[in-house]
């Protein structure tokens, strides 16, 4: 018995499925619009050009009619014709087949900036959600976000938190993310915000998930599978405290804990590593890439499932 669904066979015969195993694109926010327009560039390469058909998702803006023009500008001038704005404000928008349907023939799909609890309050489960992950994970689609839309994309995702001069216990809340990356939260406007004690506080309070922070017009490329690219004008920052010893199950809420052994590592722009291929022996010793920084790079390129 054939139980595949006519966009199941659409997803089968369109040939971004044997194109790639995806892309993400994690934007810090404030990312050039308007001049070079480097990330954006790169977004729209990932794409397929100005053969793209691009979809921007708003729901994280309380101004989404403002956040579309800006987008629907840039992408414009960078050549894409086929640009399709997504202003959802409910669930139930998010479960419309014909919003789907914009999703299912998306070579790029592009959440923008506002809040990232709106955000996954109004797509977050929903059959539009679902799609997402199959254009990225079936069909090789790019998938980017820039400040709410970049927090969004782990699993985990930073839904508060205050940005203090040290750590603290209890200073900062998870909520679900998008789970297109799994062990990581991600922070954004990171150097700008002087934001690295809140990544050190959600780290201490979750030494399972490594932190990362991206600065503003900043972006991590991730190829899903091969590797990671560090695009811009800044860095990003990665916070492992998987093998620290703390003591914050033994202080008060809002005092400073105790980190030993937290590992730090910074990916100035420029920044390129690939997985090493499989029965190469060689490339790892040839790029030297540290145990920790491969470890997480393994976890970040994983090609998780669809489920």
């Amino acid at each position: 018995m054939n139980t595949t669904t006519s966009q199941e066979q659409q997803r089968i015969e369109n040939p971004q499925t044997r194109s790639g195993y995806g892309h993400l694109v994690i934007i810090g926010g404030h990312e050039d619009r308007e001049q070079g327009m480097e990330i954006l560039t790169r977004f729209v390469e990932l794409a397929g050009g100005k053969d793209a058909k691009i979809v921007v998702i708003s729901a994280a803006s309380s101004i989404a009619d403002e956040m579309w023009e800006v987008y629907d500008k840039a992408f414009g001038e960078l050549g894409v014709k086929n640009r399709v704005h997504l202003n959802l404000d409910s669930r139930n928008e998010a479960n419309d087949e014909e919003h789907i349907r914009d999703i299912v023939d998306a070579t790029g799909i592009f959440m923008t900036g506002g809040d990232q609890k709106r955000l996954l309050a109004i797509i977050g489960g929903t059959a539009l959600d679902a799609e997402m992950h199959a254009a990225l994970k079936l069909r090789g689609a790019v998938i980017g976000g820039t400040s709410a839309g970049a927090s969004a994309m782990s699993g985990h995702m930073l839904a508060q938190g205050r940005a203090e001069l040290h750590p603290e216990k209890g200073s900062v809340s998870l909520g679900a993310g998008l789970g297109f990356l799994h062990k990581v939260v991600i922070d954004q406007h990171f150097s700008e915000r002087q934001r690295l004690s809140r990544l050190l506080s959600v780290v201490a309070q979750n030494p399972y998930l490594q932190g990362i922070g991206i600065d503003e017009d900043t972006a991590l490329v991730i190829e899903r599978g091969v590797g990671i690219e560090v695009l811009g004008e800044g860095a990003v920052t990665v916070v492992d405290g998987r093998h620290m010893s703390t003591n914050l199950p033994d202080i008060a809420n809002r005092e400073t804990p105790e980190l030993i052994d937290v590992r730090l590592h910074l990916l100035p722009s420029g920044s390129k590593y690939d997985l090493p291929k499989e029965g190469d022996e060689d490339q790892l010793t040839a790029r030297r890439i540290p145990k920790p920084l491969l470890e997480f790079l393994e976890n970040v390129t994983k090609r998780n499932p669809i489920s």
